[in-house]
């Protein structure tokens, strides 16, 4: 009988579908598999949304190497504006970025020479009591990749204050972020957790997958606010899960999630200080994250767009800790919050119908859409377990659904 899966193969990729994967069990053995490292897998190489997948060729001929290099050498020097397109996307690669526009000050010079120091002189904020100004300290950031509308993906290297733990974290800030009619104003911040192991990379800083550019297209449609967007690792190691909970004995990676990548988006970006400019999203592992997060901590994040069916916790890890499992369950999460009367959290379903899950979604909406827990399922037409589709999820519906529920910034009346 197929089983459904539970949690992606560590050879996990945003446009590859998973095969069965069972939930822990709590006799389950974490040196057992499948949590032990899966044989190894050649990479995929991701065609268009929607097309075939093929492996990468595990040795090439001398001949494919030179007519590979005649290729590149023939678009450089004769194909004009297509090899500008393409080398422009990485055109500034690995240069400091600096996100957003402050006004010089006279001690500017000894910010720069300490970069653990907070700017000086933000903009006066607007009317809204609720927008913070960021706090400092900035990190340094360095680009990845830049879009073809200019902005550009940065990425820092973060030390949690509280969780101990130390990792990468990637950011994207909108055009409107670094307008002066913005300057005073917060932005809605969209955490964004991948798939798979996710470390030591996070699949949604890949422009390849689009989640940036649907951001921009919505913002200039009117259907989408224009969202920072934080990427941060999700586990510790790329061995194992963690499920983003603090498993006893092992990183803290619910609090690196809860508090430290908010802190230091606070720190570096104008954001907004109550839960309504606050949100998650994620696919397969990282949608378990991210709801789990909405209903743990429901006074921080308001809403969540969770792709691809994960539900309930599976680390290995969760062995002899039942009580610290169930307290990162979110069926029992959820039960607490209808129990309590608030507030209100939305949860976004998203799910391809060329995948298994929807039937535990169902059930998890008929059992806990209640009270102050608003749910919606939106199927994904022809869909797989991909970051693609999930993306073409979000620009059908689902980013004009999380803008609704979150506050978006207000230019300068001035």
């Amino acid at each position: 009988m197929h089983q459904d899966p539970q949690r992606p193969r560590p050879d996990d990729q945003p446009y590859q579908s998973h095969p069965p994967y069972r939930p822990y069990r709590p006799d389950d053995d974490p040196d057992d598999p499948p949590y032990r490292d899966a044989a190894y897998v050649p990479p995929h190489i991701p065609g268009p949304p929607g097309g075939p997948v093929s492996h990468r060729p595990a040795r090439r001929s001398r001949r494919m190497l030179w007519t590979g290099a005649a290729m590149a050498f023939v678009l450089v020097l004769g194909g004009g504006g297509f090899a500008a397109w393409k080398l422009d996307w990485f055109s500034g690669n690995g240069s400091s970025v600096s996100f957003g526009k402050t006004p010089p000050s006279a001690d500017a010079g000894a910010a720069r020479g300490n970069p653990g120091q907070a700017p000086a002189s933000p903009p006066a904020p607007t009317g809204d009591p609720d927008v913070q100004q960021a706090t400092g300290p900035s990190s340094e950031f360095k680009q990845t990749t830049k879009l073809d509308d200019g902005t550009i993906i940065a990425k820092t290297r973060l030390k949690g204050a509280k969780s101990g733990f130390e990792g990468d974290v990637w950011v994207w800030t909108p055009k409107e972020y670094g307008d002066p009619k913005y300057a005073k104003s917060g932005f809605p911040v969209l955490i964004a957790l991948p798939g798979g192991n996710g470390f030591p990379n996070n699949y949604w800083a890949d422009r390849s997958l689009g989640l940036q550019k649907a951001i921009s297209e919505g913002v200039k449609a009117g259907t989408s606010l224009p969202f920072i967007v934080i990427m941060p690792v999700l586990n510790p190691d790329a061995k194992y899960y963690y499920d983003g909970s603090d498993i006893p004995g092992k990183p803290k990676m619910g609090t690196w999630i809860s508090e430290d990548v908010p802190d230091f988006t606070r720190a570096n970006f104008r954001t907004y200080k109550s839960r309504d400019g606050w949100a998650f999203m994620g696919s397969s592992s990282g949608a378990f994250v991210g709801m789990k997060q909405v209903l743990q901590h429901p006074d921080k994040f308001k809403a969540v767009i969770a792709s691809g069916g994960e539900i309930v916790p599976d680390s290995p890890f969760w062995k002899g800790h039942q009580a610290e499992m169930d307290a990162n369950n979110p069926e029992k999460l959820a039960q607490k919050l209808i129990d309590a009367g608030g507030p209100e959290v939305y949860i976004n379903f998203q799910i391809g119908t060329k995948e298994s899950g929807k039937e535990r979604m169902t059930q998890f909406r008929q059992k806990y859409a209640k009270g102050p827990v608003k749910m919606t399922i939106r199927d994904i037409q022809n869909g797989e377990h991909n970051g693609w589709h999930y993306v073409r999820g979000m620009k059908e519906g689902s980013l004009e659904w999380v803008s609704k529920v979150l506050k978006g910034p207000k230019p300068d009346a001035g």
